[in-house]
């Protein structure tokens, strides 16, 4: 007699999926690996082909195994739903949030989703902070709630709100002969050395078109991953850099010297990002309005 599966078999799996490991999803559920193993056989004898294969010392997901992984998604989507349809029923006492943002979002996302978490104690709230390129392979796979990014993606078809302004300037060190200067041609910064952040940030697509855009090519010295590498390289004389203005909040004033460049600040603004075609729950909704309501002085293009 065949047994049908559970929704523990299927949260099991969904893990196993997400992380493409099954001693990591036993760690993220608090199960033992055998039971995940258990588990997961069982899931597979009531579907009737494999779902994983080992490649190397890797789980990769069959043809079958990625269908059921997006039939999963769909059927935790349906769930969540309901639950903060209870939720919103009791007036927004209980629920969750989960959000995916790009790192120079930590900046500021950790203060805004302690505000809202003080006004609704009884929601919880998530943040994952990681590079663009992580936050859009969550956002194709519908993994989180809300996204924050400086820069809505062509590639997958979403909503995206702006709701604060995220000013661009150039970054040099404060003994950079530069500093100082007055309303410095982009031909003349184009020739210095550049610190970028990794190919396909937010930052470094505008400041690359807008140079393409006035015919010119930058030179860069290195590409690092974080605006902290960026300042500590910036400090060692390494080169200047495009920065976001909310990138030096916990830094003293005169650390660094904004230079007063042609075409800076670019004005960009954050964008709160979910997937064309799915409804929002209310804790979703609710926390979208929170961000939309937000002081207007946050919105201004305004450089410290």
């Amino acid at each position: 007699m065949r047994h049908h599966s559970t929704f523990r078999q299927l949260e099991i799996f969904e893990a196993i999926a997400r992380l493409g490991s099954f001693t990591r999803a036993a760690e993220e559920l608090y199960l033992t690996q055998p039971t995940v193993s258990m588990q997961m056989k069982k899931l597979a004898d009531y579907v009737g082909v494999p779902l994983v294969e080992q490649v190397g010392k890797k789980i990769q997901l069959t043809d079958a195994g990625r269908e059921l992984a997006q039939a999963c998604r769909d059927v935790f989507g349906i769930m969540d739903r309901f639950t903060m349809s209870m939720a919103e029923r009791q007036g927004l006492k209980k629920g969750r949030l989960a959000l995916v943002a790009v790192s120079t979002a930590a900046y500021f996302a950790p203060r805004l989703l302690g505000e809202f978490a003080r006004l609704y104690p009884g929601i919880e709230v998530s943040l994952k902070v990681t590079n663009r390129e992580q936050v859009l392979a969550s956002l194709a796979d519908n993994l989180a709630d809300l996204y924050i990014l400086g820069q809505p993606p062509d590639e997958i078809e979403v909503v995206a709100e702006a709701f604060m302004c995220n000013p661009l300037v150039v970054l040099a060190a404060p003994d950079h002969p530069l500093a100082g200067q007055k309303d410095i041609p982009l031909a003349r910064l184009a020739q210095e050395p550049w610190l970028l952040r990794e190919p396909g940030s937010g930052t470094r697509m505008a400041v690359e078109r807008l140079f393409a855009e006035n015919g010119l090519e930058l030179r860069p010295r290195m590409a690092l991953g974080g605006n902290e590498a960026i300042k500590q390289a910036i400090l060692a004389g390494l080169g200047i850099s495009v920065i976001s203005t909310q990138a030096l909040v916990l830094n003293p004033p005169g650390q660094f010297a904004i230079l007063d460049a042609q075409g800076f600040p670019i004005c960009r603004q954050w964008y709160a990002v979910y997937p064309a075609g799915r409804q929002l729950s209310s804790v979703s909704r609710t926390f979208l309005d929170y961000l939309l309501q937000q002081d207007r002085s946050l919105s201004t293009c305004a450089v410290p």
